[in-house]
């Protein structure tokens, strides 16, 4: 008989699921009404063939998103309700009856395997089809595999030990194995900020100091005048792989480094460039990392705690299909469904992460030039084949950036 944990579920899901694909029409609706002409603010800069390329990119992206929503909801149910992880389950109990550990750590491994293999078709035909045919991805089935293989090998270099010592501490910490991995989960993304750009990065990317002198001294004026003491300015090889163009701030602390896409540096003029890294910079000023470190922190902590209690409750196991309680079902089983329930937080945080953009606009705006930035954005939005035209809804509830046309026309406001 359904507990109410179960039923509970099964409405939220069914909700949220409607939720994403109504969403995700409106956004492919919306887009295509506005694909014949350009928005007046952008006509100068825009062309039509580059806006209804943008549309169509757009639409095409959302049609894969919705097919994929509904994939990964059958995988969700086959997992949970349908007794796929009690059979995984039940594969590795033969094999190791007597290891729970080890038998845990497979466990979890084996699910995180079926769910890649299922996501694998949807990023290979998002690269290979929908990036193929609006002109951005540079990648070769080879590279494709060798960055599959080398994300793998990376991820079980770090994750095996912390989901090991996860799965110890549960057995044999006592009540308060949740407070410990905390601690050491919440070390370990410290240290994974520290030494990504320095160990981790290069293993995909190829990364060469600023060669250009007058960009360079440009920058580090900038830099010294806000504050910001950075390891070096790099470029990344960013068209090996797509001709999309980006720049950002990465590690921490004494590991903070710049980076530009060279897609970037070949779009964009000096004063464009400068006025993008000041927006990156008010991210820094704002302190906008440090708070959402804090805030994964905290959300780390409450899940944890929840989840600490949660697995000595055996309505937990049996609501979501599990026939046999142990510690490392209660950690997948939580990983599994915490999305489902913490789903409609979802525009909560995307409303957030819209209020700090549009300080880091601010501060680019007051400390190098709104005007050369509205010009970067432009080009950006243009060459990125980024929609000028979004559903409100739709980008109320997921984008963490605010709309083109709100963000341009704050910045103008700036230059009026």
């Amino acid at each position: 008989m359904p507990t109410t944990l179960t039923v509970t579920f099964i409405s939220l899901l069914i909700a949220t699921t409607f939720i994403r694909i109504w969403l995700g029409r409106r956004h492919f609706l919306h887009v295509q009404q506005h694909r014949q002409a350009v928005p007046a603010a952008f006509s100068e800069n825009i062309t039509l063939s580059a806006h209804q390329k943008a549309a169509d990119y757009t639409a095409a992206k959302t049609k894969l998103a919705m097919f994929e929503v509904v994939v990964q909801v059958a995988l969700l149910l086959w997992l949970t309700l349908g007794g796929g992880l009690q059979w995984i389950d039940d594969i590795w109990r033969n094999l190791l009856p007597s290891q729970e550990i080890i038998r845990g750590a497979f466990v979890i491994s084996s699910v995180m395997i079926v769910s890649s293999l299922i996501d694998l078709p949807f990023e290979y035909y998002r690269t290979f089809v929908v990036d193929e045919k609006f002109g951005f991805n540079k990648m070769t089935p080879a590279m494709f595999v060798t960055d599959l293989v080398k994300h793998t090998l990376v991820g079980l270099a770090l994750g095996a030990p912390i989901l090991l010592v996860a799965l110890w501490l549960m057995q044999g910490a006592g009540s308060y194995w949740w407070l410990y991995l905390w601690v050491i989960w919440s070390v370990f993304n410290l240290v994974m900020l520290a030494i990504y750009p320095t160990f981790i990065a290069p293993l995909f990317n190829k990364f060469t100091p600023l060669q250009d002198e007058n960009l360079k001294q440009r920058i580090e004026a900038l830099l010294t005048k806000c504050g910001f003491k950075s390891q070096g300015l790099f470029v990344m090889d960013g068209s090996a792989r797509s001709s999309h163009g980006n720049a950002y701030f990465t590690g921490f602390g004494a590991s903070k480094r710049v980076v530009f896409f060279d897609t970037l540096l070949a779009r964009l003029n000096a004063d464009e460039i400068e006025s993008v890294l000041a927006h990156e910079l008010g991210h820094f000023k704002h302190h906008h990392v440090i708070k959402r470190i804090a805030l994964m922190f905290l959300v780390s902590f409450l899940g944890l705690a929840l989840l600490g209690w949660l697995m000595n409750q055996p309505w937990f196991y049996t609501s979501f299909g599990v026939t046999q309680a142990s510690n490392y079902m209660a950690l997948v089983l939580f990983l599994l469904v915490s999305p489902v329930f913490l789903f409609l937080l979802r525009p909560i945080m995307a409303s957030y992460s819209r209020k700090n953009e549009f300080e880091a606009d601010d501060y680019a705006a007051k400390h190098a030039s709104a005007k050369y930035l509205v010009a970067a954005l432009v080009k950006l939005y243009r060459d990125n084949a980024s929609t000028l035209t979004p559903d409100p809804l739709h980008s109320a509830f997921y984008d963490s950036h605010p709309p083109a046309s709100i963000r341009i026309s704050k910045l103008e406001a700036y230059t009026s």
